[in-house]
């Protein structure tokens, strides 16, 4: 083979590939990434005793993200599933005394108006409702008209609500007249979010605060006589961070309200109060710009109410804090920012110091995985999430003693199904970038790697620029690692200059106009790293990214040509426009490019790939969301018309009507993945099929072609942790067995039959040796719930034409009979398959040998001499008995 041959290679690794697909056990399939379960918005019981937080996936029928509430006792196993049914629920909270739960919903009580019945008494948007622990149905508890934004509960009668204030006369003429016109940064119309009340007894809202601005978050303390608030007072504020958000104190006793931190260069993200209410910690960003926030280290702060003094706390800890801290009775637990792999600290508040403020100790806990915490009230336990890159998340419990986490058990767990799947293998690696910084970066191993052997190379880039990726379990639509590792692939994802978790100083190293000079070089380095190592062959290199991982992909598609694909989804190629369009325009580009275009026209043209398209010579697939605001939807069209212009590589356009920067439906999500993994399959590991778009993958034509194409060995279908028959076997693939079989002209698809138990078992036998591979018959507890009897395939009901009961079933019998042995019998594959990769005749045919608990044989599933009866125990005629194999994982 010529050295740089690179379709030869291709072809040798697609060989290579198969071989070793048909060796694995359990295969990842896409809907494994996008129906996963993820859980979160964790609340405890204040005495510690009960958990209750939300598990969401997607909800194939409504095509999209459905969350649900479940709650257990702590130290306990069973756990309650709440809520039901496709309306979502978020943000639950117990009531002090633990009695009852309330939530966020948009769902609508079955006593509401029907829309466009006037002003519905059930309000609008999310509202809160509530349910008893004990059980029992949820009920309405607010009726906003907006809706709710936030809320706390008070007393155990009582919840503070953040809501938006009643439609203005304004508001309503503009409904009236069906004006669905928009007005840009409308602040004089935009309606106030205020601080209400609610009286659960008396169903009655009372307004707090006279605020003309939008309350976004409230914390109340736990006596409920105190709330903190933090208010935006610019509908532009996210595009050009000028007039930044506002904190506010509130006495709830008194009524009377104070604004604080006014005037300092503060701006909370997240409060927490002391158990005693005596005063709150609070987390801040801080940067060295002197008003853009875009990178930033998370600082932690103590504010004593009774002294109305502010505190930095002394972490110790240059990078500062990660996203995850909790309080507990003497000071916090908290996540320190560590580049891929975050450290646990408990910090000690000392009290006050000689200078008169307060002081805390720093003690490390010695706990690796963990991506999140919560600790209880008392402070006597903790909740965390504990995952890496190859292992998923679930929720521990451990005690909490000083810095120990004790005897730590699993509390929560989802996805179990994964842990069946070959997973990656994972490490964090470094290597020298860009400056000869340091940079860290997880990989990802091929499946079934061989030491010595070089491998494809698909580099996945991380969005932001100020993000990073963790050692953490993350497979997503995004970045769908496992379908790319199973394909035999190494993954390199870099945290590259500009990330966040590695300190202040990497974090801005890109800003003021060194966008994109560091980080395209890192990622170029940490790829020669790798071929240097030998484990990556170079011929055969990948890139893909979303967001700004998307920018640094276009941008290595205009500095070299040895990607042979490329992903980009959501990507910018032109500043200029961007400036203006985008969401957070201003923001970003001042503080990564450092001045507007109307400033510098010929730094916006140098920085932006638009002006060098003509060098790309990668095929590239571009996806975007139609109502993209962040990276807004026309940078697509430009970079795709700038390839198409020049026409020196392959190009594919992908628009998802109504998806904002991100896919949120399960089609488009489906269809993205999908879509890329092909792309990836024609241009980097020449695996793409050229398949037919008119044949239906599940019908009965193709079966017959599959059918057809079949040789002695039976064709068989992933399912699980084993691979099954996709036909029954049939009558040729018997003979092939048993000389003696008779088989009559035209009649060798249809599935062997009169096939006694011993038979079959002794096919299976047969057919391992002269393959090598482990065929067996399928077990009762594997195929039980696959083989039905359905009125839809080959099963007495279809030749009836009727639903046969079992009366009617034995006034036919004599009629089969005397038609001859299998006369109702059609080549397999004659109906619909099951699944995106179908087996064929599960509910109909013959009924087929299976091993039952005690070893013995056992009929199941539909015959066509039998009715679709599932209340009829299977009393098939012996000529109507067959088989399937099953081919076992390894």
């Amino acid at each position: 083979m010529r050295i740089g041959d690179n379709g030869a290679m291709r072809l040798l690794w697609a060989c290579t590939l198969t071989l070793s697909l048909l060796a694995a056990g359990e295969k990842w399939t896409v809907d494994d990434l996008l129906l996963q379960e993820t859980a979160g918005s964790l609340d405890l019981s204040r005495d510690g005793r009960l958990a209750v937080y939300t598990k969401s996936r997607i909800d194939k029928e409504k095509g999209e993200s459905i969350s649900h509430l479940y709650m257990k006792r702590v130290g306990e196993t069973d756990e309650v599933q709440l809520t039901r049914g496709q309306d979502s629920e978020s943000s639950p909270k117990f009531s002090p005394d633990g009695k009852k739960i309330a939530f966020l919903t948009s769902r609508r009580p079955a006593t509401a108006a029907p829309s466009g019945a006037g002003q519905p008494p059930s309000g609008g948007g999310m509202q809160v409702w509530l349910m008893n622990v004990a059980g029992g149905e949820p009920w309405a508890a607010t009726k906003m008209e907006r809706g709710v934004r936030d809320f706390e509960w008070l007393d155990n009668d009582t919840l503070l609500l953040a809501a938006s204030e009643d439609s203005s006369l304004f508001d309503q003429k503009v409904k009236d007249g069906k004006d669905t016109s928009q007005v840009v940064d409308d602040e004089k119309h935009a309606a106030p979010v205020r601080l209400f009340k609610f009286d659960l007894k008396g169903s009655k809202a009372t307004r707090l605060t006279q605020n003309t601005d939008r309350i976004t978050s409230v914390t109340a303390s736990p006596d409920g006589k105190w709330a903190l608030t933090i208010h935006n007072r610019s509908l532009a504020e996210i595009y050009n961070q000028k007039i930044k958000p506002v904190t506010f104190l509130h006495d709830l006793t008194t009524g009377k309200s104070v604004e604080l931190f006014a005037g300092d260069k503060l701006y909370p993200r997240g409060f927490q109060w002391t158990a005693d209410s005596k005063g709150f910690y609070f987390s801040a960003p801080y940067t060295t710009h002197p008003y853009l926030f875009n990178a930033s280290v998370s600082r932690m702060y103590y504010y004593d109410v009774a002294a109305a003094r502010r505190t930095e706390v002394n972490l110790g800890w240059e990078n500062g804090l990660s996203f995850g801290w909790s309080v507990t009775p003497d000071g916090f637990v908290a996540l320190m920012a560590n580049g891929a792999r975050n450290k646990v600290a408990r910090y000690t508040r000392q009290g006050e110091s000689i200078s008169g403020g307060d002081t805390w100790t720093r003690a490390w806990i010695d706990a690796d995985g963990v991506q999140t915490v919560k600790v209880s009230d008392d402070g006597k336990q903790i909740v965390y999430t504990h995952s890496t890159a190859s292992s998923p998340a679930k929720w521990m419990l451990a005690g909490l003693d000083g810095a120990k986490f004790v005897d730590p058990k699993p509390f929560v767990e989802t996805n179990k199904g994964f842990l069946k799947k070959p997973m990656a293998k994972t490490e964090v690696i470094t290597w020298k970038g860009a400056l000869d910084d340091q940079i860290e970066g997880i990989l990802y191993y091929p499946a079934n790697y061989q030491a010595g052997k070089k491998y494809p190379l698909v580099v996945m880039i991380h969005g932001g620029p100020f993000g990073h990726d963790s050692d953490s379990f993350s497979e997503r639509w995004a970045y769908p690692h496992q379908l790319y590792t199973q394909r035999g692939a190494f993954i390199l994802k870099p945290n590259y200059h500009g990330s966040s978790n590695y300190g202040l100083k990497f974090g801005e190293s890109i800003s003021g106009g060194k966008y994109n000079d560091l980080e395209w070089i890192d990622v170029e380095k940490g790829v020669d790293s790798l071929i240097a190592k030998v484990l990556v062959d170079p011929q055969m290199l990948g890139v893909l990214g979303w967001s700004n991982g998307s920018i640094i992909t276009i941008e290595l598609t205009t500095r070299t040509t040895r990607y042979k694909v490329a992903g980009a989804g959501a990507g910018d190629v032109n500043w200029s426009s961007d400036w203006g369009n985008a969401v957070f325009g201003d923001s970003f580009e001042q503080y990564y490019l450092g001045k507007t275009p109307m400033d510098d026209p010929q730094l916006y043209i140098k920085k932006s790939p638009l002006y060098r398209m003509d060098k790309v010579k990668t095929p590239t697939i571009i996806f975007f969301g139609t109502e993209d605001k962040q990276v807004p939807t026309e940078q697509g069209w430009q970079h795709y018309r700038a390839l198409q212009h020049y026409g020196q590589t392959d190009v594919k356009f992908i628009l998802f009507p109504g998806e904002a920067h991100g896919p949120r439906k399960y089609v488009h999500q489906k269809r993205k993945v999908e879509e890329e993994l092909a792309w990836f399959d024609k241009y980097l590991f020449g695996t793409a099929k050229d398949e037919n778009e008119a044949l239906k993958a599940e019908s009965s034509l193709a079966a017959l072609v599959k059918a057809k194409k079949m040789g002695e060995s039976p064709e068989v279908a992933e399912r699980g942790t084993f691979s099954v028959g996709r036909f029954e076997v049939t009558r040729a693939q018997f003979k092939a067995f048993d000389s003696g079989y008779t088989v009559a002209p035209g009649t060798e698809l249809l599935p062997a039959n009169g096939i006694g138990f011993e038979q079959a078992k002794a096919y299976c036998e047969w057919l391992s040796k002269k393959t090598g591979q482990s065929y067996r018959l399928g077990t009762e507890e594997e195929l039980g719930a696959m083989l039905t009897r359905s009125k839809s395939e080959n099963t007495l009901d279809n030749w009836a034409g009727y639903t046969v009961n079992v009366d009617d079933a034995v006034k036919l019998d004599s009629l089969i009979a005397g038609m001859g042995p299998g006369a109702l019998l059609k080549p397999v594959g004659s109906y619909m398959g099951s699944g995106e990769d179908p087996v064929y005749d599960l509910g109909g045919n013959v009924a087929e040998w299976v091993v039952d608990k005690e070893g013995k044989g056992k009929l199941m599933g539909g015959s066509a001499d039998r009715p679709a009866d599932a209340k009829a125990p299977v009393t098939t005629r012996t000529d109507y008995a067959g088989f399937r194999v099953v081919l076992a994982g390894r």
